[in-house]
C-alpha cells in the first residue's frame, strides 16, 4: 500500500537527550532527509570563533551571517561550512560553550529558520533542534519533545567526547550542559520549550532500538489515522 503524502517530524529537547540519534535513525528507516539544526548553528559559532567576532557588535555578527552559506554533504551528512567539512571542528567542548549564546541572537535564529523552512519545505524531512515543533514548523505532521534526566545526559555527552579523543572533565561537561539548559529555555527569541501538541519521549532508560522503534510507531500511528 503507497504511504500518504512525506511528512515532516519535528524532534526538539535539551543538549545530549538523544534526539539527534533518534532523528538520525529514524530518518534512515523511512528514506527520509536528515537536518541537523543544531548542527547549524555550531557551523555560524565556529565562523565566528575563528573570525573573532565579538557577540555584541550587531553590525559584525550581521556582516559575518552574509560570508556563511551551510549545507549538509548527502553521503554522510556532514555539516559543511562555506564548503569545508567541520564536522569534528563543531562537535568539540570549545564550541559547545559558546553555541547557546550564539543561538540566543535574534538575527542568528532569523536566518538559521529561514533556510531550515526553505530545507523542509517539500515533507520526507526529519528536524532535530530546540524550536522545530514551535517555531520552525509549527504546523509540523508529527512533534516529538525527548528528555532524560541531566546525569544521564552528562554521562552520554562525555562519552562522546572521550570517544573523540578530547581530554574533559565530568565537572565541566555538567557544567557546559546545565548553563546551555538555562540559555536554550530562557532566551527570549525561541525559547526551547515543548509544543502542546508534541509526544514526550523520556529516553533517561531506553536503548537507540527501542526509542527508534517507538518514533516508527508513531509515524505509523499518523499514517494509519490518515488512510
Amino acid at each position: 500500500m503507497a504511504h500518504s503524502s512525506p511528512l515532516t517530524i519535528a524532534i526538539d529537547g535539551y543538549s545530549a537527550c538523544g534526539k539527534s540519534t533518534l532523528a538520525r535513525a529514524l530518518a534512515r528507516r523511512l528514506g527520509y532527509s536528515y537536518i541537523d539544526t543544531g548542527a547549524m548553528y555550531r557551523a555560524v559559532t565556529l565562523h565566528l570563533q575563528r573570525d573573532e567576532v565579538n557577540l555584541e557588535d550587531d553590525a559584525a555578527v550581521t556582516e559575518a551571517l552574509r560570508q556563511i552559506t551551510i549545507a549538509f554533504r548527502p553521503e554522510d551528512n556532514h555539516v559543511l561550512l562555506n564548503g569545508e567539512d567541520v564536522e569534528h571542528q563543531i562537535r568539540g567542548l570549545s564550541v559547545s560553550k559558546m553555541v547557546s549564546q550564539v543561538a540566543a541572537l535574534s538575527k542568528v535564529r532569523r536566518a538559521m529558520v529561514e533556510q531550515q523552512r526553505r530545507m523542509g519545505a517539500d515533507g520526507g524531512v526529519i528536524l532535530d533542534g530546540r524550536d522545530i515543533g514551535t517555531v520552525v514548523f509549527p504546523d509540523a505532521d508529527l512533534k516529538l519533545f525527548v528528555t532524560a534526566d541531566l546525569e544521564t545526559r552528562i554521562d552520554r555527552r562525555l562519552s562522546e567526547l572521550l570517544a573523540d579523543g578530547q581530554e574533559v572533565q565530568r565537572e565541566e561537561v555538567a557544567a557546559n550542559l546545565e548553563e546551555r539548559d538555562y540559555i536554550d529555555s530562557h532566551r527570549a527569541d525561541s525559547p526551547l520549550r515543548m509544543a502542546d501538541d508534541a509526544v514526550l519521549l523520556d529516553n533517561t532508560h531506553l536503548g537507540l532500538e527501542e526509542l527508534v522503534e517507538r518514533g516508527e510507531e508513531l509515524v505509523q500511528q499518523l499514517r494509519t489515522a490518515r488512510r
